[in-house]
């Protein structure tokens, strides 16, 4: 493991239960997340996405069937550790998740600053009068005003939800806060605020972020590497100016073709077909079928090829210019 990685994540696997058989949620993912970054887990919806924000937090439903591979925090396997352990010592204290639908993740009838508080006194044992301190604190972090601290949830508009629950995340000071799909209910310009709040966060605390989403256009506002997901797997590993501006797998190429820009005067490509079925899922390349570039070869499932620039490409096109 590099000096600069935080959570390195190797041949993940989730697997759910299902009256129909096993969904292959996740299968065979491998990252990593470095100090101080932003990476952007970006995919179609139903591509395994939340549920790898879940496993590594290890909140997963009832139906989970089967869980694999490894998850090293600064160099410590934590998926080998018993739950307890992982959950005084990692849960909220290390790692943090900013849930999908802000609004879901707050009692309506307890006050916020209460809820925000509280990882602080059940996991740092603070009383009362600090944790309130330190809560008031996170929210000018995160610009709410402290005021905001006696209300009730359903006084608050959208945004300001979204800010609260980014403050219980932070309110720990965790090394990692995973967010998933954190603008999908916002207005566009929430969805800026929000942003600008995360990369003040991001330079002030040095926190590292894992932001989960299938919005292009938002994640590159603070992304600094991206990791493309298709059918519980890893398509390509970049950093985000390679990724934006030059993708290497056909995936990555048609999704960046398909998002409008300003200035442009083609029009956004459409990406034929559908996601595989995971309940069994193809074999060989994932996208094979919804590829032009496809060949003979893409019958095999590719290794994530290594390239230039530390960028990982799961794609036989790319079998001479790197090694898996």
């Amino acid at each position: 493991m590099a000096r600069d990685t935080l959570l390195e994540v190797k041949d993940l696997s989730v697997h759910y239960r299902t009256e129909r058989g096993a969904v292959r949620a996740v299968d065979g993912v491998s990252f990593d997340v470095r100090r101080n970054e932003a990476l952007v887990v970006l995919g179609e919806s139903g591509c395994g996405k939340s549920s790898l924000a879940k496993t590594l937090l290890r909140v997963l439903p009832r139906n989970v069937g089967h869980v694999g591979g490894q998850v090293l925090l600064n160099g410590d396997d934590i998926m080998a550790y018993p739950e307890e352990r992982f959950r005084k010592e990692v849960r909220w204290l290390r790692i943090s998740l900013v849930m999908q639908a802000a609004m879901n993740a707050l009692n309506p009838v307890v006050r916020v600053g209460e809820q925000v508080a509280e990882p602080l006194r059940v996991h740092r044992g603070l009383r009362r009068p600090q944790a309130m301190e330190r809560a008031a604190q996170v929210f000018n972090l995160v610009g709410l005003s402290p005021d905001f601290l006696q209300r009730y949830p359903f006084e608050l508009s959208g945004g300001m939800r979204q800010r609260a629950v980014l403050a219980m995340a932070l309110i720990t000071e965790p090394e990692l806060v995973i967010m998933d799909e954190p603008t999908s209910a916002l207005d566009v310009l929430t969805q800026a605020s929000i942003m600008n709040v995360l990369k003040r966060i991001k330079a002030e605390l040095g926190t590292s972020f894992m932001l989960i989403t299938h919005d292009v256009a938002t994640s590159s506002e603070i992304a600094d590497r991206v990791a493309l997901m298709y059918a519980g797997q890893i398509s390509e590993v970049a950093s985000a100016a390679d990724f934006f501006h030059h993708p290497a797998h056909p995936y990555s190429k048609l999704l960046m073709d398909s998002v409008p820009r300003l200035r442009q005067t083609e029009r956004p490509v459409h990406i034929p077909g559908e996601p595989p079925n995971l309940l069994d899922p193809p074999r060989g390349c994932r996208f094979a079928e919804r590829c032009p570039s496809r060949f003979e070869r893409c019958r095999r499932d590719p290794p994530a090829f290594e390239l230039p620039n530390r960028r990982q490409v799961r794609c036989w096109l790319h079998e001479s210019g790197g090694k898996p």
